[in-house]
């Protein structure tokens, strides 16, 4: 059988193949077979089958999703330590063959008394299967950063497609990641062992996919390309850490990476050019000269006041860049919410972290389209504290709140929105220069400007509540946000 692997030669009495010695032959499907490894685990260690008398292979099967789901186990559930559930799921995903090996070692030496086994970084057993958990990890990650999904072109209903290829088998791990984040979006993604296709309502799995069955281009990689070159800082180029974190073979794939040829071959002369630009602004650290210096520029457009803001220097500590806003000129609806957050802060967009994911998510029940709104923060940096190797987010002042104010001004007046939805206590305070209970305020309000104003919770209070409470909470954000769609659609007609 394709893909076997024991754990230890056999002894002569298992080599005899009947008794006590017999080897216990286990067939699992091609790909992540999750369930079925854990239904064989069950059943091996309820019968007190050793792990040098399993026999693991890689059965045929018609595709990575192709294999019939595995009959229920009549065995108990195993009593395992909490940690070890999450290692068996993360790891079952790699491509060694010896996975299911060491993963039923792992629950064989457990259960046999070493409860403790997984806190023992030095043992090779965990510490092989730790850089196998790494790896997967790294592997979801580049799956959801490189991921570009393409338009299909046609009359028909919007579609988008995407080809990725990734070194182990997380398609079905990953999948979920893009139902949250593109739930209102018709998608398929394509890969070379399997496919996953979410409709708007439901996850399904199919056979895998060519290359030239995405497409090679759509119509919106040229604004994302310009975007990217927008964002390049040719000061940080470096070309060793460029290729570590977004290796090559990703590249094909991506439309941003046709600019970074000419963007490193430029990247000399552009930091030179920032050089002689820098004694123009402020040396130190003084934010209220630093928005009147700024200010004197008068920007005539959204973008040149982007590139103002993109050169400022942070006015609250930390931050590796300015977060700009994000959609179109001219949105019938914006959303200002308090600072980006660590997500933000490393890859520039605004509410792509958890709170901005939930948003989009309630958005999308709401009716609202995330790519049809406007997106910012109050403050276009990000406040945090290191502690350690995170960094942990910290609420910025009123005076804070206050120097960056003229920004937010500006760029709402070049978006001219209709509707404003304030999402939490600091973008009312940004707004209206007040402090405002959020639970006396929320609904219709009145900020004194040129659109209309709702205000309602940002949905990081939503992460901060007890599970009991979330549900109940949730209901009333996407309640409040129907009633933004609704208002917006009134205002814009």
């Amino acid at each position: 059988m394709a893909g076997a692997h024991r754990s230890a030669p056999p002894s002569p009495a298992e080599g005899e193949g009947f008794g006590r010695g017999a080897l216990e032959a286990v067939a699992l499907s091609p790909g992540a077979d999750l369930d079925g490894f854990r239904a064989a685990a069950r059943r091996l260690a309820g019968r007190g089958i050793p792990p040098e008398r399993v026999l693991w292979s890689i059965g045929e099967a018609s595709g990575l999703f192709g294999a019939p789901a595995p009959a229920p186990s009549s065995e108990a559930p195993l009593s395992l330590p909490r940690g070890v559930g999450e290692m068996v799921a993360r790891v079952v995903p790699h491509r060694d063959p010896e996975r299911y090996a060491l993963l039923y070692d792992l629950i064989w030496r457990i259960l046999q008394g070493e409860r403790r086994l997984l806190e023992i970084s030095s043992d090779p057993l965990v510490h092989r299967l730790e850089r196998m958990r790494k790896a997967i990890a790294r592997d979801l990650h580049k799956m959801h950063a490189f991921l570009r999904f393409r338009r299909v072109a046609g009359d028909g209903p919007e579609r988008f497609v995407a080809w990725f290829e990734p070194d182990h088998h997380i398609l079905g791990a990953a999948a979920p990641f893009f139902v949250d984040r593109f739930r209102g979006l018709d998608w398929t993604i394509l890969t070379p062992e399997g496919s996953a296709r979410w409709d708007r309502e439901t996850l399904a799995f199919g056979p895998p996919g060519r290359r030239e069955d995405a497409p090679a281009q759509d119509g919106f990689e040229s604004g994302w390309r310009d975007y990217y070159e927008s964002t390049f800082n040719p000061a940080r180029t470096n070309l060793a850490a460029m290729r570590a974190e977004m290796p090559k073979k990703y590249w094909r794939n991506m439309p941003e990476t046709a600019a970074i040829p000419g963007l490193v071959r430029q990247a000399a002369a552009r930091t030179g050019a920032m050089i002689e630009r820098e004694p123009q602004m402020p040396v130190k650290r003084n934010p209220a000269r630093a928005v009147a210096a700024m200010a004197d520029q008068a920007p005539d457009s959204l973008e040149a006041l982007n590139a103002i803001i993109r050169r400022l220097e942070p006015l609250v500590p930390g931050a590796t860049q300015a977060v700009l806003g994000e959609g179109p000129v001219g949105a019938a609806i914006a959303f200002v919410g308090e600072q980006p957050g660590d997500q933000e802060d490393r890859q520039g967009r605004p509410f792509i972290g958890p709170a901005g994911q939930l948003l989009s998510r309630a958005m999308a029940e709401a009716g609202i389209d995330r790519g049809e709104a406007y997106l910012t923060n109050a403050v276009k940096h990000f406040k945090f504290e290191e502690r350690g190797k995170r960094r942990i987010h910290q609420k910025p002042t009123a005076g804070e709140v206050s120097h960056y104010r003229w920004w937010l001004d500006r760029e709402l007046d070049f978006v001219a929105p209709k509707l404003v939805v304030a999402l939490g206590a600091t973008a009312v305070l940004a707004l209206t220069g007040k402090a405002i209970p959020i639970t006396r305020a929320r609904g219709p309000a009145q900020f004194e400007k040129p659109y209309a104003g709702f205000i309602t919770v940002h949905p990081s209070y939503l992460l901060r509540l007890p599970d009991e409470a979330k549900a109940e909470a949730y209901a009333a954000f996407v309640s409040d946000l129907r009633r933004v769609h609704a208002l917006g659609q009134s205002l814009a007609a």
